[in-house]
């Protein structure tokens, strides 16, 4: 019997789901670690003060570029050699380029180097969601998922507190905290679904069954466009703090380390209360939708606000951060879519997916600003995104309850 047939939870599952836990809290520290230090290492760097939105934005699209190609590499693997092997690989070469990141000196390197991180941690959450979704039995699974994205999310917190000791020591920090999972994870197991499909012929990691069937692939989009919001609200409107600042005429310079720190504090919390609703009404699709339409409200609440002051800032920082709580409920959404044999390319890829798409929304956002200013384009961005998830979510099945231990025809 597999622990997933099995509503007794074991101290080696407790230990699963807090590896998976740990190894999102590095992967959170690690993605925003940059929007962090992004203005104190630019300068650091040398670049001048006139450029720094400009390299900020080209730094990180290269990061969100590397974690589309990880996704996508580290979802394959998942599928085709195990999802421990991705969980060993991933954090293995974010914690080199974490080291690496402490060491650059020009804007190039720097940018490069944030590429190869996020192919690294590009593997964390996918791996862990799809190891804990399938180990745990569906009707505690969910509480599994939840458990990964509050742990995890704390990582922001924990980048915003070391990043005060330097930009440089923030990195190396990063570096190491990957090295300590490793060994960590020197306990692990495999998934016993896995292990029941691995044994067999039928295709695995096979990329292309994605787009060779039309429904497929429809769900497959529609589980992405649900996310995308969560990205748009910590990637632009908390990052790019300094410059709605000074658009909504505030009195002093916001800090993005201080919105991401509270904004990470409150999407923990949400996750609590997002897991907690799906639970007890037994519908994640109904969660989610009353999540986007209380995040519309909070980045109004935002961009409504004039003169806003620091102390303001956090605390909208962390309503939005509420309000976009629903990270583990969505890529949960997004593993039970989906058989056994494509799952974790599926569940790698859609949350990196999410966080790449951060690169069309600053293309689009930026055009936007040339004609309507920063906050007319945050109003307007956020109600796209919004409609477009609200649709997607419209599409999709419920999958509360659903039995995971099935598999996909190519």
């Amino acid at each position: 019997m597999t622990a997933a047939a099995s509503t007794t939870v074991t101290r080696n599952v407790i230990f699963l789901v807090l590896v998976a836990s740990l190894g999102y809290f590095v992967d959170i520290y690690d993605l925003v670690i940059f929007s962090i230090v992004r203005i104190e290492s630019l300068h650091g760097i040398g670049i001048a003060e006139a450029n720094i939105r400009e390299q900020g934005v080209f730094v990180i699209n290269m990061q969100m570029g590397g974690l589309l190609l990880g996704g996508i590499l580290w979802g394959v693997i998942g599928d085709k050699f195990g999802r421990i092997k991705v969980l060993f690989g991933s954090i293995l070469l974010y914690s080199i380029a974490n080291f690496a990141n402490g060491l650059v000196h020009d804007i190039n390197t720097y940018a490069i180097v944030r590429f190869i991180a996020g192919v690294g941690l590009a593997g964390e959450l996918g791996a862990g969601i799809t190891l804990v979704t399938e180990t745990l039995s569906k009707e505690k699974r969910g509480y599994g998922t939840m458990i990964v994205a509050v742990i995890g999310l704390f990582g922001a917190v924990a980048a915003a507190t070391v990043a005060k000791y330097g930009w440089r020591n923030a990195y190396f920090v990063g570096g190491g905290l990957g090295i300590i999972l490793l060994l960590l994870r020197l306990g692990t197991f495999e998934s016993g679904m896995y292990k029941n499909v691995a044994e067999s012929k039928i295709s695995k990691g096979n990329l292309l069954m994605l787009f060779n069937n039309g429904e497929r692939f429809r769900k497959y989009l529609y589980c992405i466009l649900i996310g995308a919001p969560l990205w748009y609200v910590v990637g632009i409107l908390i990052t790019q703090a300094k410059e709605f600042g000074v658009a909504l005429g505030a009195k002093d310079v916001l800090s993005a380390g201080s919105g991401i720190l509270y904004s990470y504090v409150g999407i923990a919390v949400g996750d609590i209360f997002a897991g907690l609703l799906a639970q007890i009404t037994k519908s994640r699709k109904l969660t989610m939708m009353v999540f986007l339409l209380l995040s519309v409200l909070s980045v109004a609440a935002y961009l409504s606000t004039k003169g806003i002051t620091s102390s303001q800032f956090i605390w909208l920082s962390f309503f939005m951060g509420c309000t976009v709580g629903y990270w583990a409920t969505f890529v949960t959404i997004a593993a039970e879519q989906f058989g056994t044999n494509i799952r974790s390319t599926v569940t790698t890829t859609v949350p990196n997916f999410v966080r790449g798409s951060l690169i069309p929304i600053n293309i689009a956002f930026n055009a936007l600003v040339v004609h309507y200013g920063m906050i007319k384009s945050g109003y307007i961005m956020m109600g796209i995104l919004t409609i477009i998830a609200l649709f997607s979510l419209s599409q999709l099945k419920e999958t509360f309850g659903k039995d995971l231990n099935y598999v996909e025809a190519s």
